[in-house]
């Protein structure tokens, strides 16, 4: 049985559109390559309630948990307090991650603010940041990741190795210049066939083009034989519709 996973994105910026958020696909595919399946995506404000009750559902679902954003040295950065609350423990100074922090700055520059960012809940292990320091954790399940994108592809890569590795998923895409209605007949019966893999249609309208309507059509599944006989099947199945199909990179 593959391990699933979930991710938490938190921050009022995401909300509010002010800042893009890029880590979630960066953690997709991060998964995709261990062989983890991601099920669900939730994105909440900065509000310590909804971060915990956000975090013990997801928790409670799914094998693993990544959470992005809220561990800086403001006073709206409360995930270390959100995720303590949440498994019931209490949070203070961690005394590696102190020292971590202390040496990068200048005599009298390590304040207050700063040092919120060495508050680390009871029993937590650390999640290592080789780009500015300030450490994630790790408490039970679930992995607390910075939301500045650098950073939190560094954390990524510091607990990869400690990640249970599962089959990664084979995946082919075909394209084909095909109104999304005109296939979507034949795909169904396709899927049908081919139940050990699972079959997505994505529209797209490219103007100016002589054909602007297309669909790109992937296969994704734990079995490459299988994944290769769904494609082939379903290029079959456009050339029957007087398309050309077209397999591309898939990712």
């Amino acid at each position: 049985m593959e391990n699933s996973a979930a991710i938490l994105v938190i921050g009022d910026e995401i909300l509010s559109g002010r800042t893009q958020d890029t880590n979630t696909t960066t953690i997709a595919k991060f998964l995709t390559v261990l062989g983890i399946d991601l099920k669900e995506v939730r994105v909440v404000g900065d509000v310590e309630e909804e971060i915990i009750a956000a975090l013990n559902a997801l928790r409670a679902r799914y094998d693993l948990v990544f959470t992005t954003g809220g561990i800086g040295p403001t006073h709206d950065d409360i995930t270390a307090d959100a995720v303590a609350r949440a498994f019931g423990v209490g949070i203070g100074y961690h005394p590696e991650a102190y020292a971590l922090l202390e040496a990068r700055y200048p005599p009298g520059e390590f304040n207050d603010m700063r040092k919120r960012m060495a508050r680390i809940p009871h029993g937590a292990a650390l999640v290592a940041n080789t780009v500015s320091g300030a450490p994630g954790f790790q408490l039970g399940n679930v992995y607390v990741m910075a939301g500045v994108p650098m950073v939190m592809r560094a954390m990524l890569e510091a607990i990869e190795p400690g990640l249970p590795r599962g089959l990664p998923v084979a995946s082919v895409a075909v394209e084909a210049a095909i109104p999304e209605g005109a296939i979507a007949p034949g795909l169904a019966a396709l899927q049908k066939d081919h139940k050990d893999v699972a079959i997505g249609s994505y529209p797209f309208y490219r103007e100016g083009t002589a054909a602007p309507f297309g669909a790109q059509l992937v296969v994704r599944g734990r079995d490459g034989s299988a994944v290769e006989r769904a494609a082939v099947a379903l290029e079959s199945l456009i050339r029957s519709l007087g398309a050309a199909p077209q397999r591309i990179k898939s990712g």
